[in-house]
């Protein structure tokens, strides 16, 4: 089929501002000459994207909820894009739908779908409101996809797009000798983690395997990344549970805590690498942060979860292993640190995947794309 793009069709986002996916998301759309506008709880300055900012009340709770429902309502009625999208499919995703605007495009992200719907009846019909509302739906993982449908949602209004990752920006020549001065790794082997401290990502497990990596690796260093994200009662203190872990361990002087890492700096902290590790308990898809890792050429283990077995075959190109299983996630650390010409075989596999099936670029065609097949209906 041959698409005509409008000169500029005018979009109108509402999600996370925060988050660098949908950022990611915003600016190639902008960059592609389209007027984007972006309704958020967490206002930035993004080049030729107008921004809105959502108001809090005081009250907090369903009444704060309620608000920022009519607060979009208000603003996409001004704002009279030619597409309403929404990011996240509880709280933005009710929020747009809310507004009662056609086309709606509603993307889930995994535990809006897989998590949310679990935690409370008013949610699981929030979710299946803003979904039943939606004109077209897009996710970028097929356990998602699958989850989606149980809501009876038209399978015909949902579309697999994957948030993708620029194989230009993470690769595998990126290197940074600094970075490995910095923090006195240059002589180490490198295992590098760089999911959120969230509890949904079990940083526990990884940290107890060091003790167990160590005995045979005493030089190893491992780097932790990444933050609570949005801070919450489960998540906050979660940091210092870890670094508390880490020190009743005797393995603190092996971990780095390095934060969260500026997007455009990740590429040096993964070539720095040898081994990544994902523990989380959950996904939906493939986690971008896995997708990062293989574009440099890491060799990859993860959890059982989400759509890990898709992407990552077990002995071929990285390893799959039990969620909560330190001693196998030991054994596999362990293994391919000992392994150099088989980490460098799963690493060009890796890097191959990426080029041919996770392209940004080429997802974000195909997006926009989906968006003039919507306005032409």
């Amino acid at each position: 089929m041959d698409y005509e793009f409008p000169i500029s069709m005018r979009i109108c986002y509402v999600g996370g501002a925060n988050n660098i996916h949908l950022l990611r998301w915003i600016k190639w759309i902008a960059n592609a000459g389209h007027d984007v506008h972006l309704i958020t709880d967490h206002p930035t300055e993004i080049n030729n994207v107008k921004i809105y900012s959502l108001k809090h009340k005081k009250d907090g709770g369903y009444i704060n909820f309620i608000s920022k429902m009519r607060q979009t309502k208000k603003l996409v009625n001004k704002i009279n894009p030619d597409i309403l999208h929404a990011h996240y499919v509880f709280g933005y995703g009710t929020f747009a739908a809310y507004t009662n605007f056609h086309p709606f495009v509603l993307s889930a992200w995994g535990s809006d779908i897989l998590i949310d719907p679990k935690k409370s009846k008013v949610i699981k019909f929030l979710v299946k409101y803003s979904l039943d509302k939606a004109d077209l739906i897009t996710a970028d993982g097929e356990n998602t996809i699958d989850e989606i449908k149980k809501f009876n949602v038209d399978p015909q209004k949902i579309h697999c797009i994957y948030h993708g990752v620029d194989p230009f920006q993470f690769s595998p020549s990126r290197i940074d000798e600094k970075l490995q001065k910095k923090y006195e790794i240059s002589d180490s082997p490198i295992i590098i983690s760089i999911r959120n401290l969230k509890t949904i990502y079990d940083i526990d497990t990884l940290i107890q395997s060091v003790p167990l990596v160590l005995k045979d690796f005493p030089k190893a260093k491992f780097i932790i990344a990444g933050d609570a994200g949005d801070v919450s009662n489960v998540n906050k203190n979660y940091k210092d549970h870890l670094k508390d872990l880490s020190k009743s361990l005797g393995v603190f002087d092996n971990i780095r805590f390095v934060g969260k890492i500026p997007h455009d700096q990740l590429p040096y902290y993964l070539t720095a690498s040898n081994v990544y590790v994902s523990t989380s308990v959950s996904d939906g898809g493939i986690a971008i942060s896995t997708l990062e890792a293989m574009a440099c050429g890491l060799a990859p283990i993860v959890t059982d979860v989400g759509d890990n077995k898709k992407w990552i075959k077990d002995g071929e190109n990285g390893f799959i292993i039990p969620i909560k299983d330190p001693k196998i996630l030991a054994e596999k650390i362990i293994y391919l640190l000992g392994n150099e010409n088989l980490r460098k075989q799963f690493g060009k596999i890796n890097r191959k995947i990426v080029e041919e099936k996770q392209n940004y670029e080429k997802e974000m065609e195909k997006m926009e794309m989906l968006y003039n097949d919507v306005i032409c209906k």
